[in-house]
């Protein structure tokens, strides 16, 4: 089993920043794809970010050029720089990682979720 933690929500200012983390621990061989999504209330669940395992990347429109996602795969985490923060970017932030196994099997894991909150 994979189990993800997340780190490194909060309140913030807008205009302020926040880094997420999302360290993956267990029987994982290999992160092949980690992603964030957020869901703010009375919202479906959207991609922010993601990440491939060769570093490809794409991001939502409305979070080009503000947040950044990256990925460690010694300590098997990915993050999410987030700068430059608008109130509209309020949601709880998951992350999700495609992983392979020590058993060879890939599958699709989520995180527990972590609030963000931007607002004077």
């Amino acid at each position: 089993q994979v189990q993800l933690v997340e780190s490194g929500g909060g309140l913030v200012q807008p205009g302020g920043s926040l880094r997420l983390s999302c360290a993956a621990s267990g029987s994982i061989f290999r992160i092949n794809y980690g992603a964030w999504y957020r869901q703010a209330p009375g919202k479906e669940r959207e991609l922010v970010a993601g990440i491939a395992s060769g570093f490809r990347t794409n991001y939502a429109d409305s979070v080009k050029g503000r947040f950044t996602i990256s990925g460690d795969n010694v300590k098997n985490t990915v993050y999410l720089q987030m700068n430059s923060l608008r109130p509209e970017d309020t949601a709880v932030y998951y992350c999700n990682v495609k992983a392979t196994t020590t058993d060879w099997r890939v599958s699709d894991y989520w995180g527990q979720g972590t609030q963000v909150t931007v607002s004077s």
